[in-house]
Formats: structure tokens, C-alpha cells, sequence
């Protein structure tokens, strides 16, 4: 399957983005979702696609597309607990100041190809996982800042995560943030709310806190948790079927925040009161 298959909407945008002068690709971007390998092949291919000599098509052969899809390209570097770390760095779980400094070293001099930086983290099996404030602590993070602020042409940094949050904030605002749809097969549960919530792109503004309700009433049954989880398992189902459809990517995140409050303890009707005004016109 093709790039442009998977991933109809980020690739468009991509792809206008690298052809044209007057929308310059942002040099920050943060990938975000639960399917970090689309992540991070999404990642590579925007690296080969800036580095490539030739056609700059899914199955180009030059060689900078051969060392991207290899991963043995000189210059488009994984930055992990794991990868990249310089000869003297003994830290084993997190991405560590040395390698930051390893970074500015590098963009002292001058280079052919277009720098790319994939920050992510691996599991113990060497799966690409997501950041967090436990493997991209504060220190290393804020030392990466003024580069990525201003960053040199020909050089873009890229970051994988799970959650937006999960990333200091003083990357998330120096960064272009993108939602990436699972392109692995998954079938979403969203049973909880069937017949409640189902189709609530076609409820109408007066029906917001009779829905409100009725998702307030299931909590005697079920957690608001499980309940929350099921809202956001409709709407990926529904993502899945239409990538296009931008404001979906933003009622996931409407409910992710609605999660978050949640474990905070915040009153399940307040929490269904404020999700179904964002999301219910």
C-alpha cells in the first residue's frame, strides 16, 4: 500500500508543504497517536522525501531513498534511550544531555543532505514507543530549545508520542502537532454508547445536555472512564473510514482531555456537559 494510501491527509499536506515556496514545512513537527511505527515510518518518509535526488515517488531508487528505507542514512538520525548515543554515555533510559550536545555538535558544520531528527523511545524489544517526561526529561528537552527555535535551514526535527502532554510544553509550542490514524487493524469497542451517542454528528445544538444526561445515566452501570474510552473508540472508527475528516482528529482530542479529567476526579456530568458542547453543533 502506498504512503499516500495510509495516510491520505498528512501526505497531501506534505507533500504541498515540501513542493511549494510560499508553505514551507514546519522545521518541528510532534506526530502524535497510539500507532507509533506509523509514526515513525511517517517521519522517515518525510525525511527521504527531502532528501531525495530523483522522483521523490513511493518506490524512487536513488540512493538517499536506499539509506532512508535501510535506516543507514548519514544524516536522518533515531534518537532514543537506545540510538545515537555518544561513546561516553552511560545513561540507559532516557534521551540524555550528551546526546543533545551531540545534536549542536553535529549542526556546527555544514552538510549535502537535509538533517532530519526522529525523537522517540524503544521498548525492550526494540519497538518504537512513544516520549514521555520519564525518557525526554525537562533538562534535555529545554537544552534542545534554542535550536529548534532557530533552527538552521536544512534541518528538521521531528517527535513521536502518545499523548500531545506528554511532551514538555516548551516543545509543543515550538512544534507543528499532527494526529496520525492507526493505519494497523484494529477493531474499536464503542458498544457503551451505542444508540446513545452513535451518529452524534447529526444531533442538533438543543439536544446537548439531553445527551449529556443520558451519558451521565450509563455511569451507574459502567465507569466514566470505560464510558469516555467508548466516546473515543467511535469516533477512531470513524476517523478510520474517512481520514479527511479534520474535525474528528479534534473531537479525539476533545475527548482525551474529557479522560484526563476523568482520573482528576471532575464530576462526570461537568465532564459530559463540557464534551458535548465542543462537539455537538
Amino acid at each position: 500500500m502506498l504512503l499516500s494510501d495510509k495516510y491520505p491527509f498528512l501526505t497531501d499536506y506534505f507533500t504541498k508543504a515540501l513542493s511549494a515556496s510560499n508553505r514551507p514545512l514546519p522545521q518541528s513537527i510532534l506526530f502524535y497517536g497510539n500507532d507509533l511505527e506509523a509514526q515513525y515510518t511517517l517521519a522517515n518518509e518525510i525525511a527521504r522525501f527531502l532528501n531525495c535526488k530523483k522522483s521523490k515517488t513511493d518506490d524512487c531508487d536513488c540512493l538517499n531513498c536506499k539509506w532512508i528505507r535501510d535506516r543507514s542514512h548519514p544524516a536522518v538520525l533515531t534518537i532514543s534511550k537506545s540510538d545515537n548515543k555518544p561513546q561516553d554515555d552511560e545513561s540507559k533510559t532516557v534521551i540524555s544531555i550528551k546526546q543533545s550536545q551531540m545534536i549542536k555538535e553535529t549542526l556546527v558544520t555544514s552538510s549535502e543532505f537535509h538533517r532530519v531528527f526522529i525523537f522517540c523511545d524503544r521498548d525492550d524489544d526494540g519497538n518504537i514507543c512513544g516520549l514521555n517526561s520519564l525518557n525526554f526529561q525537562a533538562e534535555t528537552a529545554n537544552s534542545l530549545l534554542k535550536i529548534i527555535e532557530e533552527p538552521q535551514p536544512g534541518v528538521t526535527f521531528i517527535f513521536l508520542t502518545r499523548y500531545v502532554e506528554d511532551v514538555l510544553s516548551t516543545i509543543i509550542s515550538r512544534s507543528q502537532c499532527f494526529f496520525v490514524p492507526s493505519i494497523q487493524s484494529e477493531s474499536y469497542d464503542y458498544s457503551a454508547i451505542d444508540g446513545i451517542f452513535t451518529d452524534y454528528y447529526n444531533f442538533e445544538r438543543k439536544d446537548v445536555f439531553d445527551v449529556s444526561q443520558k451519558l451521565q445515566d450509563l455511569t451507574k452501570d459502567i465507569s466514566i472512564e470505560n464510558i469516555l474510552q467508548s466516546i473515543q473508540n467511535y469516533m477512531f472508527t470513524l476517523l478510520k473510514k474517512n481520514p479527511k475528516n479534520i474535525y474528528l482528529i479534534e473531537h479525539i482530542k476533545y475527548a482525551e482531555d474529557a479522560i484526563r479529567q476523568a482520573k482528576l476526579g471532575i464530576k462526570p456530568i461537568n465532564i459530559f456537559d463540557d464534551l458535548c458542547l465542543k462537539i455537538i453543533k
